[in-house]
């Protein structure tokens, strides 16, 4: 198809000048948003559809996962052609009339890349293998030969986040056995080697393609593994899943990174429409973090140190605090995220004990769930920076966490030792309607089963509901727009003598008040009441702050 130049997303008082300091952006995972032609899946046509329901909803972007051409090893991010999109998901006119489509309701697209690794199926890695030893692409990924006697051994111990050894032995087009590849993660999934200027070029070339069809910036998948320590050096250590963000991993947050991220800047920088790069870069730290955001590199990273944090004040406010201060000097803006695709939805997570990670298999108190995730939402979107939504958790959606094996597709289910492989909890498709074969999600059913009391979640059941947690984001979103004290800056003031389990931080003409606790707690009004996630009810100089709320307040 021929190319253009999409017009940026239209300017607004709130995005004409670096729209994402303050920007909410939307995760749509494409197979399970909307299906468009009645096959079970999700797809760009299904996305496009409902476009309208995003911009209503008041978000101001639309990040995409993958839709790139894809056996499907994982779920799409295992790439064989990045300037293709996979006919499960439709074709490149398709993603063409959704980014004009999304211009011309006002919202910006941000599309997943995927640099660290491609598929098997890559054209690269499928000629490396047919050509053999010596075959010059071979160089564009980590080929290595093994130890031991006749070469039996990996070449070194780095384990794969999926279970077994982070190598696969190749078997040569004679027949004999062969090197060994590099995959941290599926083998389906062979790393590229970020020091062949081959690949360099290649994803400035693909940055330019998508940049070129219109798209308003790029998620990079696991930012922080392009580079591995020099001399693939042996870790030392079994159970390495359990280390990471805990220390700097040879193959993880290596220094070199920020070189080729400084050069993506200047390509980005090249484009009208303030185009930008979000780091999903899983570091030890934040001050770590920050490094993917000095001001010539990108412009925003996952906050993964606030979405792994409970639902409890003293740990909140020492990860609000703790990431502030990490990007004030980068003049960066925070991030905050409760959940995504790949961790349990924080319905579920704050409906169970602390201290059980980001990957539960119980449900937990529902009640409690959902009444600790809207005061979270409301914390979050009063906190200053960038807030990102993952898509049904506007509905109030649990994890499903009974699926029958047999319905399972998360491809790290079915590997052993590796991640939990629970993902597919958080992917059911989300409910658009009360009744239906998938409850408005399309035709022809769902590719993963959806409980029965999603009818009474869905949009259709929520809409119009004062009380319903869809309307509570649609006026959180709006107030967020329409308030000055929210949104973009640096910094909160925390009030004194907040009780025991509250946070309670003032910002411009703004106060926010957040119970943790199991019990209403007696506290001064503030201001006047602009939105509160449960009742509140005020005499005239005190008032009740229910157990697990978050009252926003004009001052």
């Amino acid at each position: 198809m021929t190319q253009h130049l999409a017009a940026p997303a239209p300017a607004t008082a709130a995005t004409a000048t670096q729209w994402w300091r303050n920007a909410v952006i939307y995760q749509v995972y494409p197979r399970s948003f909307a299906d468009g032609n009645g096959d079970g899946m999700g797809d760009l046509a299904g996305v496009r559809s409902r476009l309208p329901y995003l911009r209503d909803l008041g978000v101001d972007a639309v990040w995409l996962s993958p839709f790139y051409a894809s056996p499907q090893a994982d779920a799409g991010y295992d790439v064989a052609d990045y300037r293709a999109i996979d006919p499960m998901f439709g074709t490149l006119l398709d993603a063409d009339g959704l980014i004009r489509d999304a211009h011309a309701l006002g919202l910006r697209v941000i599309t997943d890349l995927v640099p660290n690794h491609s598929s098997d199926q890559h054209e690269w890695f499928k000629r490396a293998l047919a050509e053999g030893p010596g075959s010059a692409l071979r160089d564009r990924y980590h080929f290595l030969p093994g130890k031991g006697a006749s070469g039996e051994l990996p070449p070194n111990d780095w384990e794969s986040l999926f279970g077994g050894p982070a190598w696969t032995r190749t078997t040569n087009p004679d027949g004999t056995d062969g090197d060994w590849y590099l995959h941290i993660f599926a083998p389906e999934q062979p790393d590229f080697n970020w020091e062949h200027p081959a690949v360099a070029d290649e994803f400035r070339s693909i940055l330019r393609f998508w940049l070129d069809l219109g798209v308003d910036g790029f998620r990079i998948d696991v930012a922080h593994g392009l580079v591995k320590a020099e001399g693939l050096p042996d870790l030392g250590a079994h159970d390495q899943l359990k280390l990471l963000g805990n220390d700097v991993m040879p193959f993880f947050d290596q220094d070199g990174v920020h070189a080729i991220y400084r050069s993506w800047r200047k390509i980005l920088d090249e484009y009208p429409g303030e185009r930008i790069g979000v780091a999903e870069a899983w570091t030890p730290t934040l001050e770590r973090t920050a490094n993917y955001v000095r001001p010539d590199e990108l412009h925003q990273a996952f906050n993964f140190q606030y979405l792994g944090t409970h639902w409890d004040a003293e740990a909140l406010r020492e990860v609000i605090d703790s990431s502030l201060a990490a990007m004030r000097p980068v003049d960066a803006p925070a991030t905050w995220v409760l959940s995504n695709h790949d961790v349990t939805r924080h319905t579920t997570r704050f409906a169970n004990p602390a201290g059980l990670g980001t990957q539960i298999r119980t449900a937990g108190d529902g009640e409690l769930g959902l009444r600790r995730a809207r005061a979270a939402t409301l914390l979050m979107l009063a906190l200053p920076g960038s807030a990102y939504v993952y898509q049904g958790e506007e509905l109030g959606l649990p994890d499903v966490t009974d699926l029958p094996d047999e319905a399972r597709q998360d491809p790290s289910f079915f590997r052993a030792d590796g991640q939990d492989g629970y993902r597919d909890g958080c992917r059911v498709p989300i409910p658009w309607t009360i009744e239906g074969s998938s409850y408005g999600f399309g035709s022809g059913g769902s590719w993963l089963p959806q409980p029965a009391s999603w009818a009474g979640l869905s949009v259709e059941a929520q809409t119009g509901d004062p009380h319903s947690t869809l309307e509570l984001y649609r006026s959180a979103l709006t107030v967020r727009r329409d308030h000055a004290g929210l949104g973009a800056g640096t910094d909160v003031t925390w009030l004194p003598d907040a009780p025991a389990g509250v946070l309670a931080f003032a910002r411009d003409g703004f106060v926010c008040t957040a119970n943790t606790t199991g019990t209403p707690v007696r506290m001064a009004v503030p201001g006047r009441v602009l939105l509160a996630s449960a009742e509140v009810t005020c005499d005239e100089d005190e008032f009740d702050l229910p157990a697990d709320t978050t009252v926003w307040w004009a001052v």
